[in-house]
């Protein structure tokens, strides 16, 4: 692959770094989902987004498939009806899939703006799901979710990325 000018070479990633994230990003949601605020509709959807990194940087590792399998879980640890979020995260994976050969050639603060349709698609879809199967609307403040969430994005994309940055081999003789 041909890389912008300047880039630096990125380590493979670690496949245990890559579930460790998803199952701390789980963490984080299911906290978020207990804490003072419940569930909030403003509240961003940190899964989501790490979903959506991993399923840009590593594609062949992070896919539909486990994007399946942490909406099933979400949806029985929130008790909603089972496939929202399923159905949620696997249309924002297969979009950030199609969407990663491209999206890899901006910056981060660029790709933050091109992530933010396909954070809005998902919470449309659990909004549609939801209402389909008799809920209320839960406010105008949800469309402040999948703004938080693109905000989010250069922060996630700066931790994530650690520690595939360092050199495998410091040495005072190579830039690399």
């Amino acid at each position: 692959m041909i890389m912008r000018p300047g880039q630096q070479l990125l380590l493979p990633a670690n496949p245990l770094f890559i579930w460790g994230t998803l199952m701390v990003a789980m963490g984080f949601n299911m906290l978020q989902n207990m804490g003072l605020w419940g569930r909030a509709a403003w509240t961003p959807d940190i899964l989501a987004l790490a979903l959506v990194f991993w399923s840009i940087h590593q594609p062949r590792r992070v896919g539909i498939g486990v994007a399946f399998l942490f909406g099933l879980l979400t949806d029985v640890h929130q008790g909603a009806m089972l496939g929202q979020h399923a159905l949620a995260y696997t249309v924002l994976s297969f979009f950030a899939i199609a969407i990663h050969r491209r999206l890899l050639w901006f910056t981060v603060p660029s790709q933050a703006l091109q992530v933010l349709p396909l954070f809005v698609a998902a919470h449309a879809i659990e909004l549609t799901v939801r209402l389909m199967a008799g809920s209320t609307f839960p406010g105008l403040l949800m469309l402040l979710a999948p703004v938080l969430e693109s905000l989010l994005w250069p922060v996630v994309s700066v931790i994530l990325l650690l520690p595939q940055r360092r050199a495998p081999n410091p040495d005072a003789h190579r830039p690399l």
